[in-house]
């Protein structure tokens, strides 16, 4: 992201799930990333290059959120904790940086997700101009279905 970015294209996002699994169970099915994927209907072409959740692996793929539009992405992982923290940056139609810390115990998880992102395709700076709150929706809807996924599979296991 450019330190002159136009705040009309500049998606903050903070928000915390929680998940009825200890940290090391969120941990363990998230290390399992291409199999919790893989039921991702708004990611394609997915690619991982390194040894998965470690400093320096790179996850390509595209995003289709229920709108117009795709989004081609590179997140890099800049930093990880096992059970504590994911730190990346976003190269591609978005540019910025994210960040996943995990607190818990015997009982759940709380996820704290962050993320400043700047939107670089014309037609989202478009969309982002005209109908703000619609690219709005269509970014929570994406997460709002990473993490039932996330649920998902923690029930699946946790059974």
């Amino acid at each position: 992201m450019t330190d002159t970015a136009d705040p009309r294209y500049v998606v903050d996002y903070t928000r915390t799930f929680t998940f009825a699994a200890t940290p090391e169970q969120v941990w363990a099915v998230l290390e399992r990333f291409e199999s919790l994927a893989a039921g991702w209907r708004w990611l394609c072409e997915l690619r991982i290059d390194g040894p998965g959740l470690a400093r320096g692996t790179v996850v390509r793929g595209v995003v289709a959120p229920p709108l117009p539009y795709r989004m081609r992405l590179e997140v890099i992982l800049d930093d990880c904790v096992p059970e504590r923290c994911i730190d990346a940056s976003v190269h591609g139609d978005l540019e910025g940086v994210a960040r996943i810390s995990f607190e818990g115990d015997d009982t759940e998880t709380r996820a704290h997700a962050t993320w400043t992102i700047e939107m670089r395709q014309p037609s989202m700076r478009v969309a982002a101009r005209l109908a703000p709150r619609l690219l709005r929706w269509g970014h929570d809807r994406v997460v709002d279905a990473t993490v039932q996924g996330l649920h998902r599979h923690l029930d699946d296991e946790l059974v």
